[in-house]
């Protein structure tokens, strides 16, 4: 399997992905990633002929599997054979709680996945998962001071059950090593689409033009902070302030004095719910606006300053091309 470099990634010319699916798995999750490589196998010849075959095969405990979209699936390999996959992807659990997450890895089926997953060699096959599916790699303890991400909403769970992983909530795709995880369920789309790049960065901007399948690399604009990490009532009521004031000055004594409570205490309680100051919360939200505002309407990027604080368009644009850089 010849090998080159794109990025941290190494790029490898010929593939064979071994999909895994049990009951009650997300079936768009299983169906996106099926979709998007089987693409990319038909498409390899029209960028590149070079490129060889992508081999996309089933894996599961038993022979046939039922989605939650009622999709039933032929198993072809049992999880047995895993070691023989270049990657293995692990799809969602088809969870959307945290205790259902919990209840779902406890399944006999998942617990087949997670012994799976713990032996496959780490020198020889990647682990690709997202959203819930992350969970069951997690369990192996493969992901011990590792960066990954998974579902915005269950990172507080995520951050409980694994406490060694440094969890990334805002970039939708992150690699580490042979580990790449996404976020909540439509990123296994951006996951397949990252598989799809590890082979050729040609023929995965191919498929993306021809699924019309836009760049994603943050979750931050999908997240609503109050869910995160906590459930401190002083900062929930600080988001929804402010959110609903992304248009006038900050002043953070007058947002406290305004909530009831000290500048001293609102900038305690905010670092330590989000690891943010107010005033850095409230840039994020801002440029969250702005990015939402520029993909959906027609304003110029001087009309958007003005939407979301900042009299300068210049300033906007500074933020932005940071917050970039730092995804």
């Amino acid at each position: 399997m010849g090998s080159g470099v794109y990025g941290s990634v190494a790029i490898i010319h010929a593939m064979r992905i071994g999909l895994i699916a049990i009951d009650g798995c997300f079936g768009s999750a299983v169906a996106s990633v099926i979709d998007i490589v089987r693409v990319a196998d038909g498409a390899r010849g029209d960028v590149d002929p070079r490129i060889d075959p992508i081999e996309l095969a089933i894996l599961g405990p038993k022979r046939r599997v039922t989605t939650t979209a009622s999709m039933t699936l032929s198993v072809d390999h049992p999880l047995s054979e895993s070691g023989e996959f270049d990657v293995v992807v692990v799809p969602a659990l088809g969870t959307l709680t945290a205790a259902a997450t919990h209840d779902a890895l406890q399944s006999r089926d998942a617990r087949s996945v997670i012994a799976s997953l713990g032996r496959l060699d780490d020198a020889t096959t990647r682990i690709a998962a997202a959203c819930t599916g992350v969970f069951a790699v997690a369990e192996t303890g493969r992901m011990h001071h590792r960066r990954a991400t998974t579902s915005w909403f269950l990172g507080p769970e995520f951050l409980k059950r694994y406490p060694t992983v440094a969890l990334d909530l805002d970039t939708m795709v992150v690699v580490d090593g042979n580990l790449v995880t996404a976020g909540a369920a439509f990123a296994h789309i951006d996951l397949a689409l990252s598989l799809v790049r590890s082979i050729s960065p040609d023929l995965a901007q191919h498929v993306a033009k021809l699924l019309i399948i836009d760049e994603r690399p943050s979750q931050a604009a999908f997240v609503a902070y109050e869910h995160l990490r906590h459930e401190d009532p002083i900062v929930v009521e600080f988001e929804r302030f402010v959110r609903a004031r992304l248009d006038e000055p900050f002043n953070v004594a007058f947002v406290a004095q305004s909530l009831g409570t000290s500048r001293r205490t609102l900038e305690r309680r905010v670092r330590a719910a989000l690891d943010l100051t107010p005033l850095g919360f409230v840039q994020r939200l801002r440029t969250e606006r702005a990015r939402h505002l520029s993909a959906t309407t027609d304003l110029t990027s001087a009309e958007i300053a003005l939407r979301v604080g900042y009299a300068n368009a210049e300033t906007l644009r500074s933020l932005l091309r940071r917050e970039r850089r730092r995804s």
